[in-house]
Formats: structure tokens, sequence, C-alpha cells
């Protein structure tokens, strides 16, 4: 699964830096300016997938006119766009709707609010980007329900089980090192052995290969796991 662009477009630097933190720790591709004649060269040079769009942004054209002008352009005319503004009245909602904003949030927010509107809107728009499901053969995952199912029957799976599994749907036929998932998987500043990954890679195996069915993990000797039919 690709990583979602964004194009965040915030004179604010602090909420910047902040929702720009929250969104690449959520795995989005964040690209960021202040003015909005430079917003419109971003997006002409490669459409993101969502557009965070700042009400009024300080000098040169505001944030609606860079709505109007992106669904004006064939390459950005279907890219979704969430208006970020401290306006909060009726009228200038639907002020920015009617130009073509998809949604409207008001600040202050949260960034869980937010990161939940931005995949709400994916979800409708790009399903794929949302990160719904994943699948691989015989092998889905809900990412949002938390389930998993081979061959129509489910799987049960702990939470770091799970997160592995999830990893590595992300990127069949990849090859990772014990020390690469421990970074994915449990984070940098884990603490934990690299042989944890061993007894969590077990774990999985005997959880997705129940009834017989092919291993799809593979062992890759000296480098690593994959995930791989073979």
């Amino acid at each position: 699964m690709s990583r979602a662009t964004m194009l965040l477009v915030e004179d604010d630097p602090a909420l910047a830096e902040l929702v720009s933190w929250n969104f690449r720790r959520e795995d989005f591709e964040v690209r960021h300016t202040a003015d909005g004649e430079e917003a419109m060269l971003m997006a002409q040079e490669a459409a993101p997938d969502i557009v965070l769009l700042d009400w009024m942004i300080e000098g040169g054209i505001s944030g609606l006119e860079v709505c109007r002008r992106l669904r004006r352009q064939t390459a950005t005319q279907n890219v979704p766009i969430i208006m970020l503004t401290a306006r909060g009245e009726e009228e200038d909602r639907v002020r920015g709707l009617e130009t073509g904003a998809d949604d409207y949030v008001t600040k202050p927010f949260s960034p869980r609010e937010l990161i939940a509107r931005v995949n709400a809107v994916l979800r409708r728009v790009r399903p794929g980007l949302a990160g719904e499901s994943l699948t691989y053969g015989d092998l889905e995952m809900d990412t949002v329900g938390h389930k998993v199912k081979r061959g129509g029957d489910t799987v049960a799976l702990g939470p770091t089980e799970f997160r592995l599994l999830k990893h590595f749907l992300e990127h069949p036929g990849w090859v990772f090192s014990r020390e690469r998932l421990l970074d994915a998987v449990w984070g940098h500043d884990s603490d934990i052995e690299a042989r944890t990954v061993d007894v969590h890679i077990r774990r999985l195996r005997k959880a997705i290969n129940v009834g017989d069915r092919p291993d799809i993990i593979r062992t890759v000797r000296s480098a690593g796991y994959a995930l791989d039919a073979g």
C-alpha cells in the first residue's frame, strides 16, 4: 500500500509543525507551505492525495481562492480538500463547501479529530489510501475493525502479531531484518532484543497457517523474513 501524500497550506508555524508531526506518525508524506501561490505550484508539480488548507492565509491569495483554483485545474480538480479555519459561522462553512471543499474543520481542533476527518474523506474518495483492507492471496486484514481472515476463516491474533502482519501486508515480498522489524513494529526506542522477533514470527505463523495451510512467511537465511507465497 502506498503512502498517502498530503499538501498542508498553513501559515501558523506551530500549528503546521503539530499537524505535520501527527500525520507523519500516521505514515502520511506531508509537504508544507505557508503561501497560497506556492501551494498552487506544488500541487501542479505533483498532485497530492489530500489538501489541508487554511482559510486565512496571510498575504497573497486566500485559502478560498486556492481552493477555487485547485478545482479549476484538471490535475487537481478531484483532489479532496479540507479547509482549516477559525471561522465557525454557518455562512462561511457553506461558502467553503460551495467553493469546492470536501470538509471543514474549525480551529481549535484535536489532532485525533483531524486525522479521523482526513481518513473519512479518503475513505469516501480513495478507499485504497484509507487503508481499511489489506490482502495477500487468501489472507485479508481489516485494519479498522482489527480483524484477520484466511480463506474466509477468522484468525485470532494478539496486538503485536497484528502489527507485524500489517507491516508485512503493506510490503509483500520485501525482506525485513529483525532490526528493521523491531523499528517498524515496536518502535525506534524499543529495548526489546532482536530474538524476540523470532518468537512473534512463530506465533504469527502458528495462527495464520492453521489447518495445514501453506506457510506464507518466508525465512531468508542471514537476512530476515518476508511475506512471500513462493
